[in-house]
């Protein structure tokens, strides 16, 4: 049986000559320990000019055992790695069956350097320590993109937003197809109204990732955000529309967020006067029992009314009579405007 299998990362070797050992071994353990059933092939993923075990993204179909070797060989190469990380997933219909992280944990300074600067950042008050660990670990190797992006994140805790720009840009200059870096400079750049600039970096954090990560829905609400503070409401209903049709598992803190994007997607909808989709936009607002969000039950039965009365339906002026039992003002004017 055969399932869907995603891998994403990069491991960096640092050195020609590590790369070509590397390289080497690969090739013959591909063909003597797992006669040539791995998923990837040498050829398409070893970069000479980078030094470097790239994959950007590479989804095939494979069977459980193709699945084994290849984490198992990409296992033992990421020992010889100095920086970086690959992350795997095997699925079926959707369904996260094994998923995996490969990463370099030798003795290598800098690779001892960056887990330990990681590993600090999670620590309260020991962030000066965290810097100096990760700066280490890219004085020990100066293209360690990871070390570069978890510096630029404690950076943004601590509101060095110069040095944290500074950072991520580094970080995706070394690992252009690492999402993390986008979306912590988009971030910034969303608190700093730059909106243009941050939808830019939040759309390649969405192309460089992929929905089985946080992170991707993460760019997608964040991106959102930016169009409808720009009063781009045709530009927002792409993602909103994404996010409020995923089917997220039990548990996933994403459940409890959708149904203040399905506000903000009937609000939009309204906008681009879609307004039988509004309709159904806000009923779901209804539907939903509980959410992260700020929306009130005003709120709710107000927009419900409005959507009705412009998509031409009845039972407007019971919404905005409900709207105005919690103490809509606005739902008081427009019932007033209708007597």
């Amino acid at each position: 049986m055969t399932y869907k299998t995603i891998f994403i990362g990069r491991l960096e070797f640092g050195t020609a000559k590590s790369y070509e050992k590397v390289l080497k071994m690969y090739q013959h353990r591909a063909e003597n320990y797992y006669k040539s059933d791995i998923l990837l092939d040498e050829e398409s993923i070893f970069d000479e000019e980078s030094t470097s075990l790239n994959v950007p993204r590479f989804i095939t179909q494979g069977s459980e055992k193709s699945w084994k070797n290849t984490i198992s060989m990409l296992e033992y190469v990421a020992q010889f790695a100095v920086a970086g990380n690959l992350t795997a997933w095997m699925t079926e219909n959707g369904k996260i069956l094994r998923h995996g992280i490969v990463e370099p944990k030798s003795d290598r300074t800098a690779v001892q350097a960056f887990l330990k600067g990681r590993e600090l950042i999670e620590k309260k008050g020991k962030e000066d320590e965290a810097i100096q660990s990760l700066t280490k670990a890219i004085e020990k190797y100066d293209r360690h993109a990871q070390a570069y992006e978890r510096r630029g994140h404690i950076n943004f805790q601590l509101k060095n937003y110069d040095d944290a720009v500074y950072d991520f840009t580094k970080s995706i200059d070394f690992s252009p197809s690492n999402p993390e870096p986008y979306l912590g400079r988009g971030n910034i750049y969303k608190l700093q109204k730059n909106y243009e600039e941050a939808i830019k970096d939040y759309d390649m954090t969405i192309k460089t990732s992929i929905p089985l990560q946080p992170i991707y829905f993460k760019a997608r609400r964040s991106k959102a955000d930016c169009h409808l503070t720009l009063k781009d409401f045709e530009g927002s209903l792409a993602d909103l529309k994404f996010f409020c049709n995923r089917n997220f598992k039990e548990g996933d803190p994403n459940i409890l967020l959708k149904r203040g994007m399905w506000f903000n997607y009937g609000k939009a909808l309204l906008e681009t006067n879609n307004f039988d989709e509004a309709f159904l936009a806000f009923d779901k607002v209804i539907e939903i029992q509980e959410g992260k969000d700020r929306v009130s039950e005003a709120d709710k039965y107000l927009y419900r009314g409005i959507a009705r009365e412009k998509a031409g339906k009845n039972g407007f002026l019971k919404d905005w009579k409900e709207s105005e039992k919690f103490g809509s003002k606005k739902a008081t004017q427009l019932l007033k405007r209708r007597k």
